[in-house]
């Protein structure tokens, strides 16, 4: 049952602080410290299957530090100066016994680029009790529902939210019969069970559902085009009457090859292809053109997901010490919790948390690989109280 709070690489990367506070202006105040801790793990990413995409090092983080100095051109005016402290463990390391470290030094509001077992045993520690814990990494549903955690913020969306942002612009197309093709990695059931969900709540039916389990080999080979060119539509042969293929791979393992190699043509949604997702390059809407050329000149390259989910973390904090001008964390988490917290997104509209699941509410962007196609919720999709809760769980 979904929860609901009573309120009132192989070795570490050193601790750094970025983004340098600005010179204080004459007359101010004495800056008041905000110390933000950026956790991660030196995960082994998947390999991005297109060129196109590059490996990243930064993906998150630099978000942050964005996040970081634009909490600062605000809190010089205020006496507040905010720190991003860097602390990422080995992939081999123990992610909770750092934390220890670090809630131990006082250290209480954290950005977390964690899975979702690592995550977990950070939030659970009896010394993170207190701590506000900022998720920008792990999509998975039960850290919403029966293993939520009142010290846990979620800014990324969950499956929940994803499925049901996509399955909303397949139903106004009235293209309501899908093909399910997932993968095997564990995160594939989740989102396929997400799908699954979405289809009972708005009229779609999945027609069939298939497991792919095929090595799709090296198809950066000279050869390589024809192996996946031959095997891709076999996938899909033979399936029952649908409209969509809808694809389920969360670890880039097959998806890529899935468009324009259907046994029929038919359009690919989910994990690739049409996607929801809460930022993407080619988003340029309610300012986000802005957003966009400031960080691809703070950062040298375009924005993620991750990364838009990790400036947010750090702005939220920053809008509750604007708002509040308060840097203590139960001041901030009661009016990040209130009906008063509203943080700019670049979506239209101020973005807030539930109060039952602590995620962060948001419409999410339909997008191809070049631009942006829709944006759910979906017009006709009603919500007695807030449009943004007809994604995800009530």
């Amino acid at each position: 049952a979904p929860c609901h709070f009573a309120f009132a690489a192989d070795q570490a990367v050193p601790e750094v602080k970025t983004e340098a506070p600005e010179a204080p202006i004459p007359g101010a105040p004495p800056a008041t410290k905000v110390r933000i801790v950026y956790l991660g793990k030196a995960y082994d990413e998947p390999v991005p299957l297109s060129l196109v995409d590059k490996v990243l090092t930064d993906n998150g983080v630099q978000g942050a530090r964005l996040g970081i100095g634009d909490n600062n051109k605000s809190g010089r005016f205020l006496g507040q100066d905010f720190e991003l402290v860097e602390t990422i463990v080995p992939k081999d390391g123990d992610v909770a016994a750092k934390a220890k470290e670090l809630l131990a030094a006082g250290d209480k509001l954290i950005i977390a680029d964690l899975e979702a077992p690592d995550l977990l045993a950070v939030a659970t520690l009896p010394e993170a009790k207190d701590a506000v814990i900022f998720n920008i990494r792990s999509s998975d549903e039960s850290l919403r529902q029966e293993q939520c955690k009142p010290n846990l913020f979620h800014i990324t969306p969950d499956w929940a939210m994803r499925a049901d942002a996509l399955a909303q612009y397949l139903i106004w197309k009235k293209w309501d019969r899908w093909l399910l093709l997932k993968g095997t990695a564990p995160t594939d059931e989740e989102y396929a069970k997400a799908v699954k969900r979405a289809a009972g709540r708005f009229g779609g039916e999945i027609v069939e559902e298939r497991v792919y389990k095929f090595e799709t080999g090296n198809a950066r080979t000279d050869s390589g085009h024809q192996q996946i060119q031959t095997q891709m539509p076999s996938v899909t042969q033979g399936a029952a009457d649908h409209d969509v293929v809808w694809v389920a791979d969360t670890v880039e393992a097959f998806g890529e090859y899935v468009p324009y190699r259907t046994n029929e043509p038919k359009p690919v949604v989910g994990t690739q292809g049409l996607t929801a997702t809460p930022w993407h390059r080619s988003y340029e809407q309610y300012a986000g053109m802005q957003m966009q050329n400031r960080f691809e000149r703070f950062a040298k390259r375009v924005m993620t997901e991750r990364d838009y989910s990790g400036w947010l973390a750090a702005r939220s904090i920053g809008e509750a010490a604007t708002r509040t001008s308060k840097t203590d964390v139960d001041s901030l988490r009661n009016y990040i919790l209130s009906d008063q917290f509203t943080v700019a997104g670049f979506k239209g509209e101020g973005l807030n948390f539930r109060k039952w699941d602590h995620q962060l509410r948001q419409p999410l962007l339909i997008t191809g690989a070049r631009s942006l196609v829709s944006m759910s919720p979906q017009e006709g999709f009603l919500h007695e109280r807030n449009l943004t809760d007809a994604l995800g769980y009530d």
